[in-house]
């Protein structure tokens, strides 16, 4: 169940994001996350059947969506979008205008940020320990393709302007995150290492190109 909590945690920014974008006017009275993804119920619908088929859970794991609460009708405010954008903007003197919309599209770009990065990170080591747990190749990032289509559907709910990608949400997730998994000081698996890396190499070919 931990595992499910690594997930959903990271998505329901990922949807508050998209659920305030959604409104276009930066204004917190108009964003509706249950009439939000009553519209991209489809989309949503896919984006949770691709989780479970990348992380592998049951039926178990994936009602720890519900039980969190996140994917309902909520009553979203400052400070969820101040937690979620990781306090970047929540300085002293910024607080009594968190609720202002120019405050708001600025954490919500970096809730979108960072949320979404962390879902990716999310999805990749899951896949890896999953495929270890398995005793399945885990140098080959066979999950790849699997990952960069719920990943794309993430990056769509987030931000429907296209204006966050997955390649660059990829790029901040490598730079940001696997060093620290791949440091030779980490505690992390040689056997987990290979498939992160491995990762990495997929995502690369399929998000930017590669070589």
């Amino acid at each position: 169940m931990r595992r499910a909590r690594w997930i959903f945690g990271p998505l329901g920014g990922v949807v508050m994001a998209g659920a305030v974008n959604a409104t276009g006017t930066g204004e917190l009275a108009d964003v509706s996350v249950g009439e939000f993804l009553a519209r991209r119920r489809e989309d949503f619908e896919r984006l949770m059947d691709g989780i479970r088929s990348v992380c592998r859970f049951d039926d178990a794991a994936m009602g720890i969506a519900d039980e969190m609460g996140w994917f309902g009708e909520y009553e979203v405010d400052a400070a969820h979008l101040a937690l979620y954008s990781g306090y970047l903007a929540a300085t002293p003197e910024f607080l009594e205008r968190l609720d202002q919309p120019p405050a708001v599209r600025r954490m919500c770009r970096m809730a979108a940020d960072l949320q979404l990065t962390e879902f990716l990170g999310a999805l990749i080591g899951i896949a890896v320990q999953a495929e270890a747990e398995a005793e399945t190749d885990t140098g080959t990032g066979q999950g790849a393709a699997r990952i960069v289509d719920v990943f794309a559907i993430a990056c769509g709910l987030a931000d429907p302007t296209g204006g966050t990608t997955p390649a660059q949400v990829f790029r901040m997730w490598r730079v940001a995150r696997l060093p620290g998994i791949l440091d030779p000081r980490s505690h992390t698996p040689a056997r987990d290492k290979a498939g992160f890396r491995a990762y990495d190499e997929a995502l690369e070919t399929l998000l930017l190109g590669g070589a």
